[in-house]
C-alpha cells in the first residue's frame, strides 16, 4: 500500500484469552494495524481470529496482553467504549432491524430529536443521507430492511459504524452471502474509504478476494499470529500453506460425471412463510445419481426452503417429491433418512448439532440402533471405535471423542456434522452452504468428500452461495430466484462468474424452455 512504516492506529501486544472452559482461544498474540490500509486477518477456524476480533471490539476481555490506539494503551471493557474510541465493527450476520427504513436503522440508538423528546425525521434523513453520499454510497435510506439486497443491508452496517465516527473498520467475512456483482461494489466503497482516511480489518477465508483488496495480511493458526506480509509479495498458496500448516490444494480436479438412476424429482413444490410470502413457487427439477447439481442464488429466494423440504425439515403446501420414483407419503426427517437422503445443514450450531452434547454423542444421533446389544445395552467399545475412526477420517481436531461440540471450533463442528451425516447409508446428499465460514483446509476435506461420494454413485444437491464452489464441483447448475428457477446450465464450462450474477440478482432470466430442460 505505499509506505508500510507510516502510523500503527492500532496495536494488539501479547494478547491472551482462555474461556471458563480451558480452550486457549489467543495465545501471545501481537497484532500492528497502519493508517489507511486494508488489513487482512486469516486462519483455521478456530485460530483465534473472531475471538481477537472481540477483543478489540470489547465484546470479550483478555486475561493478559495489552491493546494501544494511536500509540496510547487503552482499554477496551464494553463494544461502547470501542465505538467512542472509533473502531467499529460490522457481523457476518446483520444486527438490522428489519422493520425500519436504511436511515432510522443507521441513526438507530443515536436519534436526532426534536424538543428533546420527539424523532426528528427530517434530520435523521439529512445524516443518513450525507453520510451516505460522503462515502458514495448510492442507497434510498428511506426504504424498509425488509425490502433491501443482502449487499444494500451490509452497506446500512458500514453506514452504522461510520455515523457513530468510526475511523478503523472491522469487518467479518463481509463477501460470505454477496453476488460477484455487490463483492464489486463493495470494493469500491472500502477502497474510498481507505481514501477518506479509514483504515479496515478484512476477515475472510476467500484468498483471491485478499490478494484483490488488501495492503497487507496477518496470518493466524492455533491462536498465535503467524505472519504479517504486504499481499503483494505472497501467493494464495503460501497463505494457505501458512494457515494450515501443510499445501493445500486450491482447486479440486473432478472426473467426468457418470450420470445413473433418477433418484429423486420435485415436481411444482411450493412452500409460503409464516408472514406470508412465497418461498417456493413451482420449483421443479431431476436430481440423478453420481451428479452434482448445485443451486445458485442470493440468500432469501428459496434456496434454504427447497433444502429444509427434501430433508423433511419444512413440509411443503404444494406440489410431490418422488425418491426413485416413488412418491413420499410421509414428510418428517426420519422418512426422508429411510429413503436414504442425508442433510448437511446451513445452521451448524443450532441445526447441524447439539452443542451441549459430545463429538461421538453427535456422531451417532441417528445410529444407535446399530450399536445395540440385544436390542438393549450399548456397545461402547465398537461406538467408541468407530467414532476414533471417523474423527479421524473427517480429521476432526479434538482431545477425545466425549470432548463437548461447544468447544469446538466452526470448521470442526462442520467435520463432525459431516461425519454424522456422510457415514449414513445413503443415497443422496443435500449439503447447505458446506463450506461457508470455514477454512481452505476444512473446505477441500468437505469438497473432496462430496466429490468421493459422487463418484460412489450418490446424488448431490449442493446449495451455495460461493460461486468458486459452484465452479469447481457442480455438474449442472440451477439459479433461484424469487422463489423460482430462473436459469438452468447443463455445463458451466463457458459460464463466467459475471453472467451467473446476473441470473442471480434477477437481471437476467432464461425463458421457460431454457429452464424446463431441468425435467428431461
Amino acid at each position: 500500500m505505499g509506505d508500510m512504516n507510516s502510523k500503527v492506529v492500532l496495536k494488539a501486544e501479547g494478547i491472551v484469552k482462555v474461556y471458563p472452559n480451558g480452550v486457549v482461544a489467543n495465545k501471545d498474540v501481537n497484532l500492528e494495524i497502519v493508517a489507511g490500509e486494508i488489513h487482512a486477518l486469516i486462519g483455521e477456524n478456530g485460530a483465534g481470529k473472531s475471538t481477537l476480533m472481540k477483543i478489540l471490539f470489547g465484546m470479550e476481555q483478555p486475561e493478559k496482553g495489552k491493546i494501544y490506539l494511536n500509540g496510547q494503551e487503552v482499554t477496551l471493557d464494553s463494544p461502547k467504549k470501542a465505538i467512542n474510541l472509533g473502531i467499529g465493527m460490522v457481523h457476518q450476520h446483520f444486527m438490522l432491524v428489519e422493520s425500519l427504513t436504511i436511515a432510522e436503522n443507521i441513526v438507530l440508538g443515536k436519534e436526532p430529536k426534536k424538543n428533546g423528546f420527539f424523532l426528528d425525521r427530517r434530520e435523521m434523513l439529512k445524516i443518513s443521507s450525507e453520510v451516505a453520499e460522503k462515502y458514495n454510497f448510492s442507497i434510498n435510506v428511506e426504504e424498509k430492511i425488509e425490502n433491501v439486497s443482502v449487499g444494500v443491508k451490509q452497506e446500512t452496517e458500514i453506514l452504522k459504524a461510520l455515523v457513530r465516527g468510526a475511523k478503523i473498520l472491522i469487518l467479518d467475512e463481509p463477501t460470505a452471502v454477496l453476488t460477484p456483482q455487490e463483492t464489486k461494489n463493495l470494493f469500491e466503497e472500502l477502497r474510498n474509504l481507505k481514501k477518506q482516511g479509514h483504515t479496515i480489518i478484512f476477515i475472510s477465508h476467500k484468498l483471491n478476494e485478499i490478494m484483490e483488496i488488501c495492503d497487507r495480511v496477518t496470518i493466524m493458526r492455533h491462536g498465535v499470529t503467524v505472519e504479517t506480509k504486504e499481499v503483494k509479495d505472497t501467493s494464495p498458496a503460501e497463505i494457505s500453506s501458512k494457515m494450515v500448516g501443510r499445501d493445500v490444494v486450491l482447486h479440486i480436479d473432478k472426473l467426468p460425471a457418470k450420470k445413473g438412476e433418477l433418484c429423486l424429482e420435485a415436481k411444482d413444490l411450493c412452500y409460503t412463510n409464516k408472514l406470508g410470502k412465497m418461498m417456493l413457487d413451482h420449483v421443479s427439477f431431476k436430481l440423478y445419481a453420481g451428479e452434482i447439481v448445485s443451486v445458485a442464488g442470493v440468500e432469501g429466494n428459496g434456496q434454504s426452503e427447497l433444502a429444509e423440504i427434501l430433508s423433511g425439515m419444512k413440509e411443503k403446501n404444494e406440489g410431490e417429491i418422488l425418491i426413485e420414483n416413488k412418491r413420499m407419503q410421509d414428510y418428517s426427517p426420519k422418512a426422508f433418512r429411510e429413503k436414504g437422503v442425508v442433510y448437511i445443514p446451513e445452521d451448524r450450531m443450532s441445526v447441524g448439532s447439539a452443542e451441549r452434547m459430545s463429538i461421538r454423542d453427535n456422531i451417532f444421533a441417528c445410529k444407535v440402533d446399530q450399536y445395540l446389544k440385544k436390542n438393549v445395552f450399548l456397545d461402547e467399545s465398537r461406538m467408541e471405535k468407530d467414532a476414533k475412526k471417523w474423527i479421524e477420517d473427517f480429521q476432526v481436531l479434538c482431545f477425545s471423542s466425549k470432548q463437548k461440540v461447544n468447544m469446538l471450533s466452526g470448521g470442526n463442528i462442520q467435520k463432525v456434522v459431516a461425519a454424522r451425516e456422510l457415514t449414513e447409508d445413503f443415497k443422496i446428499i443435500i449439503a447447505e452452504q458446506p463450506t461457508r465460514g470455514i477454512d481452505a483446509g476444512t473446505s477441500e476435506l468437505i469438497r473432496r468428500k462430496l466429490i468421493e461420494f459422487r463418484d460412489a454413485g450418490a446424488a448431490v444437491l449442493l446449495i451455495s452461495a460461493d460461486l468458486n464452489e459452484v465452479f469447481e464441483l457442480s455438474d449442472k447448475c440451477v439459479v433461484m430466484w424469487n422463489g423460482k428457477i430462473n436459469a438452468y446450465f447443463e455445463d458451466t464450462a463457458e459460464l463466467t462468474e459475471e453472467e451467473l450474477g446476473y441470473y442471480m440478482l434477477g437481471v437476467k432470466n432464461q425463458s421457460k424452455e431454457e429452464v424446463e430442460k431441468i425435467w428431461r
